[in-house]
């Protein structure tokens, strides 16, 4: 396995190419905007430079992992000789059910098709396709190039062949990849978001602020971000899109999202990439402070 396309170029995307362009492999990032796509490699190429300042890797390895880089708008003929597609778009489900349908005629077929989803069932993704054998999850976690777990998801068809070449490819990453079955939430998020969802109740209900909340969490369970920060980061659209998921797929009401959340998300504050959440992000983010609305 040599050739990878990533598809989605954003935050997600464009840590996963830089991971595995960093190991070697030719990487073919793909976004339907050229604009976001100048963006990532730019993107990439600070993060590289930052590394090599704190010395984890070289001036030559920065180098030869743009090297490894290209990108493309046209999905069709980025895809045609790779010999595995890891998904990084949008958490919207009709949007993955598109391009994995396209994927399925595009690309090869011992291609094994993956998706970084966070929530989104697999099994349902490979419904789109005629290789369910060769459909599997890739949940990569943020920063990519920093953070080791990899959750592998195995949907209802995924073949044991297909898990294997997965595992082991993540390995070669120098990640440690975890085998989970396909159930909402996966194992990740169906620990994570019901306690971010309840951190935000304990704001939205007067148990305590915005600091207090995420200090108890830092200090007392030794969390290295607390769990309002960590939303954040995460994307409090893409929270609420994960806690959507769990209440619908469970019909259990101890997921449904809080309404402050929903309320935030309306609003457009949804973290860092608005530059305002539970905190305010106008002077960067080593810079954050606690957002004038929850003073």
């Amino acid at each position: 396995m040599k050739n990878i396309a990533v598809i989605g170029s954003g935050t997600m995307g464009n840590g996963i190419a830089h991971t595995f362009a960093q190991f070697g492999y030719a990487v073919k990032l793909i976004d339907i905007n050229a604009d976001a796509l100048q963006k990532a490699i730019d993107t990439i190429g600070k993060n590289l430079e930052r590394q090599v300042a704190k010395g984890t890797i070289t001036a030559i390895d920065k180098e030869n992992t743009l090297k490894n880089l290209s990108t493309s708008t046209d999905l069709k003929s980025a895809v045609a000789d790779v010999d595995l597609v890891v998904e990084a778009a949008t958490e919207n489900i009709e949007l993955k059910l598109k391009i994995f349908q396209d994927l399925d005629t595009y690309t090869k077929p011992e291609t094994i098709l993956a998706s970084n989803t966070s929530s989104i069932s697999i099994t349902k993704i490979a419904a789109a396709t005629n290789r369910g054998d060769k459909v599997i999850g890739m949940h990569f976690m943020n920063p990519v190039p920093i953070m080791k777990l990899v959750e592998v998801i195995r949907g209802y068809a995924t073949s044991d062949i297909t898990t294997n070449i997965v595992m082991k490819l993540s390995k070669k990453l120098e990640k440690v990849p975890v085998e989970v079955n396909d159930y909402p939430g996966f194992v990740a998020n169906r620990i994570l978001m019901p306690m971010i969802n309840e951190a935000i109740y304990s704001l939205y209900e007067g148990v305590a602020g915005v600091y207090e909340i995420d200090t108890v969490m830092k200090l007392g369970m030794a969390h290295p971000m607390g769990p309002l920060q960590l939303a954040d980061f995460i994307g409090l659209d893409v929270c609420l899109a994960i806690l959507n998921v769990l209440h619908q797929g469970f019909g259990n009401p101890k997921y449904a999202p809080c309404p402050l959340l929903v309320n935030m998300v309306t609003a457009g504050k949804k973290g860092v990439k608005s530059g305002e959440g539970f905190y305010d992000y106008s002077n960067g983010v080593k810079e954050a402070k606690v957002a004038a609305k929850f003073l």
